[in-house]
């Protein structure tokens, strides 16, 4: 794994990255949402809808934001952590996942609504 500056994208872009279905575009354009997108919110529902996603690697990008947003914004809804406790067990993401979890309980201090 290597840093990447990631650069901010509007969401009319990250909607064509998302429907290509490309693994590498698709989690591209969540992390640039997830660290520069000020409407948390609509990123998190834009990472929960791919934490079902076939390709492991969008899963677990998915997870990987879902824990950058509460870190960067101190808040997550509550359906964020139940909806990654049940992907505490794939194998494949983990420890991504345990990692989001982390970041949720450390990092989400203002309650949400």
């Amino acid at each position: 794994m290597h840093y990447e500056d990631v650069q901010a994208i509007d969401r009319e872009a990250a909607e064509r990255a998302f429907a290509s279905g490309e693994p590498a575009l698709v989690t591209r354009a969540l992390v640039a949402l997830a660290l520069h997108e000020r409407d948390w919110r609509w990123v998190q529902n834009q990472a929960l809808s791919r934490l079902s996603d076939p390709n492991p690697e969008i899963r677990g990008t998915a997870a990987t934001c879902l824990g950058h947003l509460a870190r960067l914004h101190g808040a997550s809804d509550h359906h964020v952590k139940e909806a990654l406790e049940q992907l505490v067990g794939d194998p494949l993401i983990a420890g991504r996942v345990e990692d989001a979890l982390d970041d949720i309980q450390q990092y989400a201090r203002r309650p949400s609504e």
